[in-house]
């Protein structure tokens, strides 16, 4: 069978096209947060007496929700999700993305066999893919439409860096506009790869989109300016996501309509949270808006990265 490639086609507009350059910027990223979130603890305590026991370790995160603008605005976002996950184990990464120019009501796999992007080329798992259409539930985009969608994309050269050398296969799944009955199906189908240790899933979703261009002007005063109501708006979001409840996610969604564009992707992701064998926490890490609006006349989009880990 002839090898059918989908072009890295948003490499050189909504992110960097040279190789070198992009491993550069992504490792800046990966390391800045690396950095920033496993300080050093002081040599002693307060009193002068001995160092408090290190905290133990965190185990790597099975799941990472992370956004999917251009990298000059939320890069460093991305690398919050990212720098935790350890690559030794993972053979298989699910990347679920939301669809911004095709409508449907259903999921979406790849024509493709392969993802180019400019760190190399990424595999795409054809076994993962018979095993999915199989169920009945999966659709398959044409190659413009794959092409045309960024929020796969834009994540395939931070999943290139980090899985590095070791191989490892790609289940790239375009996320329609889903029912909550549908996401709870889909997370059903999905709970049994990500309750194995081999599986590392990729969730991608901006946060707030604010703004008249983007028809959703919420700004709760009693929160202060727009930027603050619209990050409290946010963080009320991730704290509910953090609970892990698809039904409590979509309450929220239903009183704010928060223009949060992986909304489905994330709403699969807790549904197959209540379907997986194993217990998963929910935690994010990292929040940033692309500006602050303070006016009317403004527009901005959030972006927000989280790692969902095992737990005893």
């Amino acid at each position: 069978m002839p090898r059918v490639t989908r072009q890295a086609s948003h490499a050189g507009s909504w992110y960097e096209a040279d190789g070198r350059r992009l491993g550069r910027q992504i490792d800046g990223w990966l390391q800045a947060a690396a950095a920033g979130d496993s300080a050093e603890a002081p040599a002693g305590g307060d009193d002068g007496g001995p160092a408090p026991a290190p905290r133990p370790a965190a185990p790597p995160p099975r799941a990472i929700i992370a956004p999917h603008a251009g990298h000059r605005y939320c890069g460093h976002v991305m690398g919050h999700a990212y720098a935790p996950i350890d690559a030794s184990g993972v053979s298989r990464v699910f990347l679920l993305g939301p669809s911004h120019h095709v409508y449907g009501r259903r999921c979406w796999l790849s024509p493709a066999r392969e993802y180019e992007t400019p760190l190399g080329p990424l595999e795409v798992d054809q076994g993962v893919y018979e095993e999915l259409r199989a169920t009945g539930a999966f659709d398959t985009m044409t190659a413009a439409e794959d092409e045309a969608e960024h929020s796969l994309e834009l994540h395939t050269p931070f999943i290139a860096s980090v899985m590095g050398s070791r191989p490892f296969k790609l289940v790239p799944i375009m996320v329609g506009a889903l029912s909550t009955d549908a996401e709870a199906r889909y997370g059903a189908l999905l709970a049994p790869y990500l309750d194995s240790p081999s599986s590392l899933f990729i969730i991608s979703s901006d946060f707030c989109h604010w703004g008249r261009r983007f028809s959703y002007t919420f700004h709760d005063k009693s929160k202060g300016s727009i930027w603050q109501s619209i990050q409290w708006l946010d963080e009320l979001g991730m704290r509910t996501i953090e609970k892990g409840d698809p039904k409590a996610f979509a309450e929220y969604q239903a009183e704010y309509r928060n223009t949060i564009c992986g909304r489905h992707p994330i709403g699969v992701l807790l549904n197959m949270l209540q379907h997986a064998s194993t217990k998963f926490a929910v935690a994010f890490n990292s929040y940033d808006q692309s500006s602050r609006c303070e006016g009317p006349g403004d527009s901005s989009v959030s972006y927000a990265a989280a790692t969902v880990v095992p737990v005893a």
